[in-house]
């Protein structure tokens, strides 16, 4: 390994004063030339909420506020840390907040609202992050892995000595309201926000409103009188068709995309917004995860997308990862996409090429307390990173970041020890997510999103 690489290699980052996490996971890793930050709660992993975070009159406090303040000074700390500053080098930020909202029933019927207010973290958040902010996602979800959290937050860092630079939408393409960028560039690389199908106005203040007052642009809606048309498909279009010309803006297309986080309401919007993106992308597709049970920032949407991508003027080539080692993927993308030293797999689910729970992997139903599937799911899931990271010059050792997504609580715990066995040396960064209700492939306890590092 030369020199150069070498320096990329992972080096876990272990801050001084800040809550040691109770699951295998490393706080941050520096690798490729980026910094890896794993998902903060208000915790102090032995009591609960740390007892800064929380107030005993919610009447005098207000309870996001404290918990956001308590993790963006841990995130601020573990980040520097590393040597780097979070103001400074921060590109993608997550931000999950609990809601008991929209129910199972209400994601069936295309309803995705949350109804919570951002705003107490967005204060808090924009005290450490300032402008040019990084690109953001934030989501509503059903449960987090200790009780009375109400938010996670996880983001991404650029390890390097240059300097980022804050796009705003070309004309003709809705501003977001909540002060983040809609893109983000630094060095070769280019960060899109999640990008949702509205114009931040809909049927606001406005005397017209078809079926529900919402906040989709007129251009994401069907008619809902009429028997014609599909909302998820005309949702994932917009939302393109506004990340098209983003990208645009900051000097790359929407060829250029190495990875996808697509998050929708009901598994049953799978297909439609599928549809769509092999229109969108009908040759070499970027690498992508779909997650389903995602409460969204604007009433009446189904879909949003966030992307990374190069720029067209970086020498930097995209390679796509195939082998017959490891099961092919049953949607529109690649298993996996290269740039660089860093290795982008798509999402990972226990599932075989047709999109159906892999054979073996769910309870006999006449022995419904044998078993562990959730064990047994990870192993699977595990064996194909494993295969996958081969393929691309790397090994499971060098996976430096995941994203899990369990259907419900009960189903973390073997998955978790199942995962922990795997890495006995550096532990990948960890946000876990509950979701409540089944992933898009039934049975499915467990969705992966994974990137790894390449010597």
């Amino acid at each position: 390994m030369d020199k150069q690489n070498n320096s990329r290699a992972p080096v876990a980052v272990w801050p001084n004063g800040i809550p040691k996490p109770l699951m295998p996971y490393t706080p941050a890793i520096k690798a490729g030339g980026w910094l890896f930050v794993a998902g903060q709660l208000a915790s102090d992993f032995e009591t609960g909420v740390a007892p800064e975070a929380k107030t005993e009159n919610p009447n005098l406090a207000n309870q996001l506020t404290l918990q956001s303040r308590f993790i963006m000074k841990n995130l601020a700390e573990t980040v520097a840390a590393a040597g780097r500053d979070i103001d400074r080098d921060s590109v993608r930020i997550w931000q999950w907040y609990t809601s008991p909202y929209p129910t199972m029933e209400e994601f069936k019927d295309g309803n995705t609202w949350p109804r919570i207010s951002t705003t107490p973290h967005i204060i808090e958040r924009n005290v450490h992050i300032h402008d040019p902010r990084p690109a953001s996602t934030a989501m509503g979800v059903k449960e987090l892995l200790v009780k009375d959290t109400i938010l996670e937050v996880d983001l991404i860092c650029i390890d390097d000595d240059e300097e980022s630079s804050g796009f705003t939408v070309p004309e003709g393409v809705p501003s977001p309201l909540a002060g983040y960028s809609p893109a983000i560039r630094r060095g070769d690389w280019i960060f899109l926000s999640g990008e949702l199908p509205t114009d931040w106005k809909g049927d606001f203040e406005s005397p017209v409103h078809l079926g529900e007052p919402s906040g989709l642009a007129k251009e994401a809606r069907v008619n809902p009188y009429l028997w014609y048309d599909s909302e998820i498909e005309k949702q994932t279009e917009y939302t393109l068709w506004k990340l098209s010309k983003i990208a645009e803006e900051a000097g790359t297309s929407l060829s250029r995309t190495v990875k996808a986080e697509v998050y929708i309401g009901d598994p049953s919007d799978f297909q439609g917004m599928e549809k769509v993106w092999k229109r969108w992308f009908p040759e070499n597709p970027p690498a992508r995860v779909v997650i389903p049970y995602m409460g969204l920032g604007g009433k009446g949407s189904r879909v949003e997308v966030a992307l990374t991508l190069l720029a067209n003027d970086s020498k930097k080539v995209i390679e796509t990862i195939h082998t017959d080692k490891a099961v092919k993927p049953f949607s529109h993308e690649p298993q996996a996409v290269k740039v660089d030293n860093l290795l982008f797999l798509s999402q990972q689910l226990p599932a075989d090429e047709n999109g159906l729970l892999a054979e073996g992997l769910a309870r006999h139903p006449n022995f419904p307390y044998y078993g562990e599937p959730s064990r047994k799911q990870m192993k699977y899931m595990l064996q194909n990173v494993a295969a996958i990271c081969e393929a691309a010059g790397t090994s499971l050792e060098n996976v430096v970041r995941r994203a899990c997504f369990h259907d419900h609580g009960e189903n973390f715990a073997g998955a978790m020890d199942e995962w922990a066995g795997h890495f006995p040396g550096l532990k990948p960064v960890s946000t876990t997510i509950i979701l409540g209700g089944q992933l898009v492939v039934p049975g499915a306890h467990t969705l992966l999103d994974i990137i790894a590092y390449v010597p």
